[in-house]
């Protein structure tokens, strides 16, 4: 960064105390967003993607025109007499010629950097239990998008750098951004090549703000999960008061993240060595545990790495085995020509080593008090499956969300308004897990925690001091809305009740509710979703395919329209509800002919169509104190069709 002195000449900051700064700024930001709850959009990482493609479209086709027009040539083959490496590259063989005598080893050394462009398959595994179905088919989708890009973008993007930039300045100016050096080589106006380097940067900027955010949201979930598994106290994992969040977790790792940045002083060189360190490894690990599952699970799968060869009743898995080889080797050529990454992760590792292991011994001893008390209260019963069989309850019940021992609200408004001897209702604590969190709480790795001991214990005084009864259920979430709606369908509910949220209005709500009840697999079940203001104000809203309220002006519109058109010869047969579906038809028509246009009417219509509305409108339904009647204990239908949607009436 240059700056003008005052008596006329260019001043440039310190690179790495700059890069330092602008990273610490970064991480505070995402600190403060992930302690609020922020959510995960994947139309923003999208756009990123968009732009990123247009800068290596962009690149690749100006870089080849280049080399076309200047004549390059290819580099050498990686023959020991071609290799020459720097004093940090060889690491620990430094003063050896074990590195210059086998060209196969700069190869080696070379992957184990460019598998950096590859760590977007790691993040696969945090975002698994999110993607939506068919997860198998997107995940082996968005598996090979990573692989293309990474293999186009950093390999052929590299082989472009080495035929266009000199080797004069390229390894002393440009090999820490091979990007900007070809910017400034490629054939063009100066001030057009001086354009696309500050394209380049901010896309870079984009990028690697963007990886502050997932480095977070992953150690959260990484970190969630020791917590699960009672390696961590559970005072890490008491949410925030305001926002829900597992906010001292989300402050441990952005307080490591600003520790790593200010103990690197910004050399980003180190912190890539540290960061590809950890890359290869995990990826070798992984592809260890993969190997050896193969092994051991027998049951069916819906995918295996090809090359699989079969001898008698053995499966030889032999592309799996080859994966693991090349990745150990790389991890093994990183481990020695990158000595302060190994240092400090071997020392990273032991000392979370140590301090899991004591924290983990602590835990368990307190937890096996806290078990024994447990016992005393609650009659605990571990399952795989969510389903009405384990709770022993009856189609048709009321599931309430609890996630706060002192906010109430929601469970006493659904006991006032359900009878539990025809309907059960059911008390909902979702264990947030975070990315990568088991698909359901397992009995022999997962503890009660103290956080829904006190949920419990509360929701069944609140119960008792009604006179009804109630059933306790703890599910894993990595998406509370998921987990929500997953619950009540293999509970067959016929509603779901929920506290206001403190960062999302109710109809939001309702729209992440009715987005995760589309992403689930058919077959699944209408029920209505009632949010509770701490007033005891509710709100409810239909999920799924519904019947839509209809204002009485509407119906005389529909009714009109049938009496003018049934005068009409050969229009004997015509009924109401052939009129709607003409209607509907011809909007669709009109929608796909004309998308814009089609919504700016649809716009002026709802506008108009608010003006008229007030109170005591068919909009508006108020619920007695005798219940709410066909909006919770209503009869259900398993639908085949995907549309769905929400409305809402407001009830006192």
């Amino acid at each position: 960064m240059l700056v003008m002195h005052p008596n006329g000449a260019a001043r440039q900051f310190p690179v790495d105390g700059t890069s330092a700064v602008i990273a610490g700024a970064i991480t505070v930001y995402f600190w403060w967003q992930n302690t609020k709850g922020i959510e995960e959009s994947s139309d923003k990482a999208l756009k990123v993607m968009k732009i990123t493609t247009v800068m290596v479209v962009i690149l690749l086709t100006w870089g080849i025109f280049s080399i076309i027009h200047v004549g390059a040539h290819l580099p050498p083959w990686p023959a020991p007499h071609n290799l020459h490496f720097s004093e940090d590259a060889l690491g620990f063989l430094k003063g050896t010629s074990f590195a210059r005598s086998l060209g196969l080893f700069g190869v080696l050394m070379a992957f184990g950097h460019s598998v950096l462009a590859m760590s977007g398959e790691e993040s696969l595994a945090q975002v698994n239990r999110e993607i939506e179905h068919p997860k198998l088919k997107n995940l082996k989708r968005a598996a090979i998008v990573i692989a293309i890009y990474s293999f186009i973008f950093t390999g052929v993007g590299t082989l472009l750098a080495v035929m266009l930039i000199p080797d004069s300045v390229r390894v002393p100016l440009y090999r820490d951004n091979l990007i900007a050096g070809m910017a400034m080589f490629m054939v063009g106006p100066l001030a057009l090549r001086i354009g696309f380097r500050v394209f380049v940067v901010i896309v870079g900027f984009l990028i690697l703000g963007g990886a502050v955010n997932t480095a977070i949201v992953g150690s959260t979930g990484v970190l969630m999960r020791v917590a699960e598994d009672g390696v961590l106290s559970d005072w890490f994992r008491r949410p925030q008061r305001k926002y829900g969040t597992s906010y001292r977790i989300v402050n441990l790792v952005a307080g490591l993240q600003m520790f790593t940045i200010v103990a690197a002083r910004g050399n980003v060189i180190m912190l890539g060595e540290a960061y590809a360190f950890g890359v290869i490894w995990s990826f070798t690990f992984n592809a260890l545990a993969m190997l050896v599952l193969r092994w051991k699970y027998k049951g069916e799968r819906g995918w295996k790495v090809p090359l699989n060869i079969r001898i008698g009743k053995t499966e030889i898995p032999l592309g799996l085995l080859s994966v693991f080889l090349v990745l150990l080797t790389t991890a093994i050529v990183n481990l020695f020509t990158k000595s302060v990454a190994t240092v400090s992760g071997i020392i990273f590792a032991a000392a979370f080593f140590l301090i899991f292991s004591l924290s983990e011994r602590d835990n368990k001893r307190r937890h096996d008090l806290a078990t024994r008390q447990m016992k005393e209260h609650f009659q605990l019963e571990h399952q795989d499956k969510v389903g009405r069989e384990a709770l022993e309850i009856r189609p048709g019940a009321v599931v309430v969300t609890m996630r706060d021992a002192a906010a109430t609200f929601a469970l006493k408004w659904a006991l006032t308004h359900t009878n539990t001897d025809d309907q059960d209702l059911v008390v909902l604590a979702a264990r947030m897990m975070g990315a990568g969190g088991p698909e359901y709480v397992d009995a022999s790795e997962q503890l009660f925690s103290e956080h829904e001991q006190m949920l419990f214990t509360k929701a069944v005084s609140v119960a008792e001091s009604f006179g009804k009864h109630i059933s306790l259920l703890v599910v894993p979430a990595g998406d509370i809305f998921a987990a929500l709606v997953q619950t009540a369908n293999s509970l067959e509910a016929a509603a779901v009740v929920s506290g206001l949220s403190t960062k999302l209005t109710a109809q939001e709500q309702a729209y992440h509710v009715g987005q995760a009840w589309e992403a689930l697999p058919e077959p699944k079940r209408q029920f209505t979703f009632y949010v509770i203001k701490p007033d005891g104000t509710a709100l409810s809203f239909h999920i799924g395919p519904h019947a839509p309220t209809i204002e009485p002006h509407e119906v005389q519109l529909v009714h009109r329209l049938w009496l003018n058109m049934r005068r009409a010869p050969h229009m004997q047969d015509l009924h109401h509800s052939d009129i709607l579906t003409y209607a509907l038809t011809r909007m669709a028509a009109e929608f796909a002919r004309d998308k814009q246009g089609t919504l700016q009417d649809l716009r002026k219509c709802i506008e108009e169509s608010h003006q008229r509305r007030g109170l005591g409108g068919m909009r508006y339904e108020e619920v007695d104190d005798a219940g709410p009647g066909y909006a919770i204990q209503g009869p259900r239908s398993e639908v085949k069709t995907e549309d769905s949607a929400a409305t809402s009436s407001k009830t006192k």
